[in-house]
């Protein structure tokens, strides 16, 4: 009698997940998770996070121009603009980098939520949800970056990337105003946004560098919270002096790893190539 080996079904998702491109898996837990508190408290969770495109609201409550992205109408909604976001987002994060495709992603949605604002006095101010402009927008990369991918739809032969996406955006025209409270001004700033974004990056723009700042932020507060555990002593400058050095270090690697993703090797300075030189020969 033999016998097999078997993981739980538990297991094999978490594999399968933490394979998922870092930012999109990111998206799509903080997405889960509001969904099941939008469960128990779901108005009260869209009267406060859901974009109001009103000009006033939009002004005095910046937070939902993103907060919005992470709401969801449904099960449904849900559950296909996650699919569509791993099933062709994952490529252009793998292709661009966690920083570039953060830039796309956010600057498709916010874009969207923008183009909703200038035109609320035509189209009304019906408050937004969902993340649909921000997964247009990471679609229109996708179809920019490799434009004749064969896309296999169901009961459909495969479709060229380009022709899919832009059927999809032209949907978007084609009903704008249709009163179907889909939000196709958002659709479609998310498309434009995403399109100019992706066309930047490969116009040589660093689209990371947006991002660069956030994270020194961030880093900046931790090492404070730090330091402030720590008891003084005649060395303390010395340390201090040290752990700045690292990160400088980490964000020049980064950079340089980011051009090389982007343009290879070759496509460094000699100064460039020198200090990568130099960093992979520390310890």
């Amino acid at each position: 009698m033999s016998t097999y080996q078997y993981d739980s079904f538990w297991n094999t998702f978490k594999r399968g997940f933490m394979r998922i491109p870092t930012v999109i898996r990111s998206i799509i837990a903080i997405n889960v998770i509001v969904f099941i508190l939008m469960v128990f408290a779901g108005q009260t969770i869209v009267n406060i996070f859901g974009f109001n495109p009103d000009p006033f609201t939009a002004l005095t409550q910046p937070w939902r121009i993103i907060t919005y992205m992470f709401l969801h109408g449904g099960p449904f909604h849900l559950i296909f603009n996650m699919l569509w976001l791993w099933w062709m987002g994952r490529m252009v994060e793998e292709t661009i980098g966690p920083r570039s495709f953060s830039v796309i992603y956010f600057g498709a949605g916010i874009g969207g939520a923008l183009l909703q604002v200038a035109f609320a006095s035509i189209f009304g101010s019906s408050i937004v949800i969902g993340a649909s402009g921000a997964v247009l927008g990471t679609l229109v990369a996708f179809a920019y970056l490799f434009p004749t991918a064969p896309i296999m739809l169901l009961f459909l032969p495969p479709i060229e990337a380009r022709f899919l996406v832009a059927g999809l955006v032209a949907l978007d025209v084609l009903f704008l105003g249709a009163g179907d409270n889909v939000a196709r001004l958002v659709h479609l700033g998310g498309a434009a946004s995403g399109f100019l974004l992706v066309k930047m990056h490969y116009e040589g723009y660093d689209l990371s560098s947006l991002i660069r700042p956030i994270e020194r932020l961030f880093k900046g507060k931790g090492t404070v919270s730090k330091k402030s555990k720590r008891k003084k002593n005649k060395d303390m400058y010395a340390v201090s002096d040290v752990e700045i050095m690292e990160e400088e270090d980490v964000d020049e690697l980064d950079e340089i790893l980011e051009k090389i993703s982007k343009k290879g090797y070759d496509g460094l300075t000699k100064e460039e190539k020198q200090k990568l030189f130099e960093l992979s020969k520390r310890n």
